[in-house]
C-alpha cells in the first residue's frame, strides 16, 4: 500500500462564497445561502487526494479561530491535520458570485509569519516527512517568509528522499528553479513557462524547445504545462507528451489546477507509468470543472473521462 502524501498550504484561508443575483454598490446586500470551505490551493489538493482514495496529510500554518475551523473541516474530510499553530489569525477569502457569472473577490493577505515560526516550521516539516515519499507545495508565500523559503523546504524533503511537486508562480518558482535543490515536478501554465524562459510562448514548437533546452527546466524530471481546454504538454525526463482532453461544459473551473496536481501526486505515489500519471491528472482536473464545489470531484465519473484522455508522444 502506498504511503501518505503530504500537502503544504502555507497561507490557507476560510473561503466564503456569497451568491447574489445582483451586487448593489454602497448599500446592503443580503444573501440567503453562503458556502464556507477550508481554502487554499494545497487544501484543494488534499481534498481531491482523499476523494481519490489516497491517504493524505496536510500541513502549513494555522492560527486563531479560523485556523480551528479549518482543522475541524480537515477532520470531517478524513485528512490528517499536521499544521503548525502560529500566533496570527488565519485569513478569510470572500468570493461574491453575481450578475450572471461575474465574480468579485475580497482576499485578506493573511498573517505575517515570524522568524521563530519560520524556523520552527523547518523542524516541524522534518517530523512530518518521516513516512512520506511525495510532498506537494501549493500557492503563495505568506508575509514574513523569504522568497527562497520553498527552496529550503525542498532541500529538507530531498535529504529525506521525498519528491516535491511544486505549484507556485513568480519569484518563489524562479528561485526554486535556480536553487541547488529543485522540485521533482512543477505545473506551470503557458504564461508562467514564458516568464521562466524570458519570452512569450506562441506555438507548440517554441514550447517544445523551451522544455528540452532551457537549463532551468531540462534538469526537472517532470514539467507539466497546463494548456486549459487544450489539455497539457509534459516533459518527463527528456521525453515529451501531449495530453488531449474531451470538450466539456465547465461548471466551475476554479481549483482544476489543484485537482490536476492531486492526480499527478496520487498516480506518482502509486508508481504508475507516465501515460497513466497524465491521464489520472487530466481526469481529476476535468472532474473538478464539472463540480460546483472547488477542490471536489465525483469519482463515479472517473473511468468515463479517463478513457477519453489521449496521450501522444511528441516528436
Amino acid at each position: 500500500m502506498s504511503k501518505p502524501i503530504l500537502t503544504l498550504t502555507l497561507n490557507p484561508s476560510v473561503d466564503i462564497s456569497y451568491p447574489l443575483e445582483h451586487l448593489n454598490i454602497d448599500t446592503v446586500n443580503r444573501v440567503s445561502t453562503a458556502r464556507k470551505t477550508a481554502g487554499g490551493k494545497g487544501l484543494n489538493v488534499a481534498r481531491v487526494l482523499s476523494q481519490l482514495g489516497q491517504k493524505t496529510e496536510a500541513s502549513g500554518f494555522l492560527g486563531g479561530d479560523l485556523g480551528n475551523y479549518i482543522s475541524r473541516k480537515l477532520d470531517e474530510d478524513g485528512i490528517k491535520d499536521r499544521f503548525m499553530q502560529i500566533s496570527g489569525e488565519t485569513r478569510n477569502c470572500i468570493a461574491i458570485l453575481h450578475d450572471d457569472g461575474k465574480q468579485t473577490e475580497i482576499l485578506e493577505s493573511g498573517p505575517e509569519i515570524t522568524a521563530d515560526e519560520a524556523a520552527g516550521f523547518m523542524n516541524h516539516l522534518e517530523q512530518c516527512l518521516e513516512d512520506i515519499d511525495i510532498m506537494t507545495i501549493s500557492g503563495s508565500l505568506p508575509k514574513g517568509l523569504p522568497v527562497d523559503f520553498y527552496s529550503k523546504l525542498i532541500e529538507i524533503a530531498e535529504k529525506k528522499g521525498v519528491q516535491t511537486l511544486l505549484d507556485t508562480s513568480g519569484k518563489p518558482l524562479l528561485r526554486s528553479l535556480s536553487s541547488l535543490h529543485r522540485p521533482y515536478l512543477i505545473k506551470p501554465n503557458q504564461e508562467e513557462i514564458g516568464q521562466i524562459a524570458g519570452e512569450k510562448v506562441e506555438d507548440m514548437n517554441q514550447l517544445k524547445n523551451i522544455l528540452l533546452e532551457n537549463p532551468m527546466l531540462s534538469s526537472i524530471p517532470w514539467v507539466v504545462v497546463s494548456l486549459g481546454k487544450n489539455g497539457a504538454v509534459a516533459k518527463v525526463g527528456m521525453e515529451l507528451y501531449q495530453a488531449k482532453i474531451p470538450v466539456i461544459d465547465a461548471v466551475n473551473p476554479v481549483g482544476s489546477g489543484d485537482s490536476t496536481v492531486a492526480g499527478l501526486a496520487c498516480a506518482l505515489n502509486r508508481r504508475q507509468n507516465a501515460e497513466e500519471v497524465l491521464k489520472t491528472a487530466m481526469t481529476a482536473g476535468i472532474l473538478n470543472t464539472l463540480n460546483k464545489k472547488t477542490g471536489c470531484i465525483d469519482t463515479s465519473l472517473f473511468d468515463h473521462y479517463y478513457s477519453q484522455i489521449e496521450i501522444e508522444k511528441m516528436r
